[in-house]
């Protein structure tokens, strides 16, 4: 009997690790593998091979949509002025609803791409002060005088296993910089604290400015 518990007790630790190694990959290779039938379903390339026949071609919809991404980027980069980019963008933004879509879409995705990225300021924020209790976080602006607060900044506060958030207002002496990357911090985060290691959060000892 013990060795036959033994036995299956061998075949359950090489069952787990066989599924450490395969989950990972598969998701990940499932996820990728969504988002590209996705953008090549925007733009399907059939072949035609005969009169009667067409072939459909995955991933050549993927490539043109990237390539024409990539032109236009240096279209508006080297070609366009800035100035009627800022003109048009001027008219977008008198159109109410237009406006907020347009401006919503834009600043979330700079948030994580450009030249002005926002969650690049992880901090640890802490939400009570009576049981000492904190929350990873990214400062996200800084300057609230538009708003008319004074010595307050906003935080956002990304949720463990989802992609979602919340902002919040916080105190700046409530807020902790942290010396380690942002995304060790944000994987830290999404993965409820099991895929960066404690050890590279480090208090820095300057205040937020």
């Amino acid at each position: 009997m013990e060795i036959q518990n033994a036995f299956f007790k061998r075949i359950l630790n090489y069952f787990v690790r066989g599924l450490v190694l395969v989950a990972p990959t598969y998701f990940t290779l499932l996820i990728i593998w969504s988002g590209v039938e996705f953008l090549d379903s925007i733009l399907p390339i059939y072949i035609p091979v005969s009169e009667q026949r067409s072939v459909y071609l995955p991933g050549l919809g993927v490539l043109i949509i990237l390539s024409g991404i990539i032109l236009l980027g240096f279209f508006f980069s080297t070609v366009v002025p800035q100035s009627f980019f800022k003109f048009s963008e001027g008219l977008l933004r008198k159109i109410p609803l237009v406006s907020i879509i347009y401006y919503s879409i834009k600043d979330l995705i700079t948030a994580f791409v450009g030249d002005k990225k926002k969650f690049n300021q992880p901090v640890l924020v802490t939400i009570n002060r009576d049981s000492d209790i904190k929350k990873l976080g990214f400062i996200t602006q800084t300057d609230l005088s538009h708003l008319h607060i004074k010595d307050f900044i906003a935080v956002y506060l990304p949720h463990s296993y989802a992609f979602s958030g919340e902002l919040f207002i916080v105190p700046i002496e409530s807020v902790t910089l942290l010396n380690a990357s942002s995304a060790d911090i944000m994987k830290m985060i999404v993965s409820g604290g099991v895929s960066v290691k404690a050890a590279v959060i480090e208090e820095k000892a300057e205040e937020v400015s």
